[in-house]
């Protein structure tokens, strides 16, 4: 007798539990569309007076479409960011010793010896291009401290105002032409790793403050100097013209909203210290990127 009490009343129990969970489920039901939910809720029916009523009155329902939280992954990319600005260097050359170390060459004395104004850049000409392959953000403290790091080529269009030349047989030097070139620029390209240390202010939103800082190390790939003369024609001179194989740099970039800004500054000389040349490279200008 008592285990047929025992039973019922577990029987009991279990029938009043379903009941409560089924009644739940037809009041509210929740249905995942990609990154919404939409949730039917139940709504109590009125109270009326009349039969009629009481006999037509249907539940009614409402509707409440919810946006499910997106959950932020720890590391993000953003695949081929490119980098337009504007290129120069700080020019510490003494150019007197250069000269005497046979870096900087007279070869005709009427052309002078290279001095500073030899080696000036026409600003608005002078550009620098960066195509990053890829640029990756880890999060370190609640997205809003993270790490960025990356891997791409930089890429320094440097244009003289006077007529400089760059050659390398054997040696490298430099020495002051003896004509006059529409075009005379030097290129400068490296493999470069940057590392970044970025504060978001608004993780949660893409058009709030950023910035970052940190450093780069770059492996000089190719140089040369392309002129442009009625005498010559179009001419490419090759070689590494002594410059340093590696460049380390301070680097920077700010973001409001969707503008990004860039720059850079050369911690070591373009040239080996061998060529006493004393010039160090930086740069400004506005990044393509998603964040």
């Amino acid at each position: 007798m008592k285990r047929l009490l025992c039973a019922a009343t577990c029987l009991l129990v279990a029938g009043m539990s379903y009941a409560q969970t089924d009644t739940t489920r037809n009041n509210s039901d929740t249905v995942k569309v990609g990154n919404f939910i939409i949730i039917k809720k139940k709504n109590g029916a009125n109270s009326t007076t009349s039969d009629d009523d009481n006999r037509n009155r249907r539940s009614s329902y409402e509707y409440r479409i919810e946006r499910k939280p997106r959950r932020r992954s720890n590391i993000s990319t953003n695949w081929w960011i490119v980098d337009l600005g504007f290129a120069n260097w700080r020019d510490q050359t003494d150019y007197a010793a250069a000269n005497a170390g046979g870096y900087f060459k007279t070869l005709r004395p009427a052309n002078g010896a290279v001095n500073e104004n030899s080696t000036k850049l026409i600003t608005g000409k002078s550009s620098n291009v960066n195509i990053w392959l890829f640029i990756q953000k880890l999060n370190l403290i609640k997205h809003v401290v993270n790490l960025k790091y990356g891997l791409g080529l930089e890429m320094y269009n440097f244009r003289f105002d006077n007529d400089i030349s760059y050659r390398k047989d054997p040696q490298p030097y430099a020495f002051n032409d003896s004509i006059s070139f529409t075009k005379n620029k030097l290129y400068v390209e490296y493999l470069t790793v940057p590392i970044m240390l970025n504060f978001n202010t608004t993780p949660d939103s893409r058009r709030g403050l950023s910035f970052s800082a940190g450093v780069s190390a770059g492996y000089l790939t190719n140089s040369r100097n392309k002129q442009v003369s009625g005498e010559r024609g179009k001419q490419k001179y090759r070689g590494d013209f002594n410059f340093e194989p590696w460049r380390v740099a301070a680097i920077g970039e700010i973001g409001l909203g969707p503008v990004r800004l860039y720059g850079s500054y050369s911690l070591n000389r373009l040239q080996k210290e061998v060529t006493r040349v004393e010039q160090y490279p930086y740069t400004v200008g506005i990044r393509f990127s998603n964040w």
